[in-house]
């Protein structure tokens, strides 16, 4: 079973949480599953980025998860402890169901079915990506687990990530570590400018070459009324980008 180093920093914590049927903010968003804590930004446990899936061919990485995603996370954990399942399970259950979930998911699998992804990854379609047994994605995020900005969902913006030392360091820390992970070369997809702006750090460092990011992804929030008009600036490039990097591959 692979090392869940932080989940076990909060297990007993976890273990007392009631089933419910939704969480609030109140469970959730306690001392007792803070992480660290600077100002106004504070940084929760949640348990669906525990898992990494090594040989992928596509990485794709948001900003952090927020609310949402935290909430459904923990909600599919304990449920599946509660079926009986093993912890490693567990943490697969949580991530499939939270990463990217709700109408984020449905935006970021069109604009990447628009790219021909699935065609690239010998895939029937882009809902395929993101099927339970498919071990082609890795998700993860810059900030691996939520982020709350006066108690909002952080977006990248106050402060801005880079801007923070704060969240500067967890970001790179984290994403190094997830990068080495990886055995395969795999393509990443960093989701808008923010994320952009630590993996070019992390490529002007020398971690990873610039052709194994996509660039000019945008965010597939809702909240970022301006994705149509950035994904269709900058379609053609990513759609070339995809393809040659598969057929180099």
């Amino acid at each position: 079973m692979p090392d869940f180093g932080d989940y076990h920093h909060f297990k007993r914590v976890i273990q007392a949480l009631p089933l419910k049927q939704s969480y609030e903010r109140d469970d959730l968003l306690t001392d007792g599953l803070l992480m660290d804590r600077e100002g106004g930004l504070s940084m929760y446990y949640a348990p669906h980025n525990e898992v990494v899936q090594p040989s992928a061919r596509v990485v794709i990485v948001g900003i952090t998860p927020g609310w949402q995603q935290m909430e459904l996370a923990y909600r599919t954990f304990k449920q599946a402890i509660q079926q009986g399942l093993p912890e490693e399970d567990a943490f697969r259950h949580a991530k499939s169901s939270a990463r990217f979930a709700g109408a984020m998911r449905r935006n970021l699998l069109q604009m990447l079915g628009d790219l021909g992804l699935h065609a690239e990854l010998g895939l029937p379609d882009i809902d395929s990506l993101f099927d339970d047994n498919c071990r082609l994605l890795h998700t993860t995020s810059a900030l691996r687990y939520p982020v709350f900005s006066a108690g909002k969902n952080y977006t990248g913006h106050q402060p801005p990530l880079m801007a923070s030392a704060f969240l500067r360091t967890y970001a790179l820390q984290l994403l190094n570590r997830d990068i080495g992970q990886q055995t395969l070369r795999p393509l990443f997809i960093p989701l808008g400018r923010t994320v952009e702006e630590v993996f070019r750090a992390i490529v002007q460092a020398g971690t990873l070459e610039a052709s194994q990011c996509l660039w000019g992804f945008p965010h597939p929030s809702g909240a970022n009324g301006h994705r149509h008009t950035q994904f269709q600036q900058n379609r053609n490039e990513m759609k070339r980008s995809v393809a040659e990097y598969f057929r180099r591959a």
